[in-house]
């Protein structure tokens, strides 16, 4: 990560929660503020340039999500901050969906593309219904300081399409009739499926976890 001053703390942490019309924005952040972070929601290039760290949060159809996101006109900007200058990204639920090449949500439609992956649906069944609601618990797949929670800590899922991508980039995985990517992690992108603003201690946990991360703690 980069540009961020020696002298920052908890107090201090800038966190951009990006504002493109479909997320839990006031959830995310009152978790936060709950942590002792006071993060802003914005939408505009001059706060998302300013800011140490992201938030990508969603509920909603992918295809509108990339509509609202290209008539921001905030994608480059984020490709510089992210990519290029290395800032900590944190994708939550339609947000993961949306770092993935595409989804064939609706037909296909184009994601951001910073993993390597496919959105599709989830085959579901009598036993295990799509959407994916409620509380599962998650499998750990690789050594992630961001997923320091304990084995099987449960959290809240509600999706109908799922991430395909490298194993390697995948951290956690869920069952649900079929293994699903929980989480994954990309250098400073980090994501999850399921809503930790709706997860409880749980959900609490990780996201301190991430501002550690941000704050070079962990």
């Amino acid at each position: 990560m980069t540009n961020m001053p020696n002298t920052v703390g908890y107090a201090d942490l800038n966190i951009c929660i990006l504002n493109y019309g479909m997320g839990n924005l006031g959830s995310v952040q009152n978790a936060l503020r709950f942590l002792g972070v006071e993060a802003v929601i914005a939408s505009d290039r001059d706060t998302l340039e300013e800011a140490h760290a992201y938030i990508l949060p969603g509920v909603g159809a992918f295809g509108e999500a990339m509509h609202n996101l290209r008539g921001l006109g905030v994608i480059r900007t984020l490709e510089q901050q992210v990519l290029d200058n290395r800032k900590p990204l944190f994708g939550i639920c339609l947000g993961l969906q949306l770092l993935a090449e595409d989804s064939l949500e609706k037909g296909k439609e184009k994601g951001l593309g910073w993993i390597k992956g496919h959105v599709v649906p989830i085959d579901g069944d009598a036993t295990n219904r799509v959407p994916h609601v409620g509380w599962n618990g998650i499998d750990h797949t690789g050594d992630s300081s961001f997923l320091k929670i304990e084995q099987q800590g449960s959290f809240y899922f509600d999706h109908s399409f799922h991430l395909e991508c490298d194993p390697k980039l995948v951290t956690a995985t869920c069952d649900h009739g079929q293994k699903l990517v929980a989480a994954v992690r990309r250098r400073n992108i980090m994501a999850t499926q399921f809503h930790p603003e709706k997860s409880q201690r749980n959900g609490l946990k990780l996201l301190r976890n991430f501002v550690h991360y941000c704050l070079g703690s962990i």
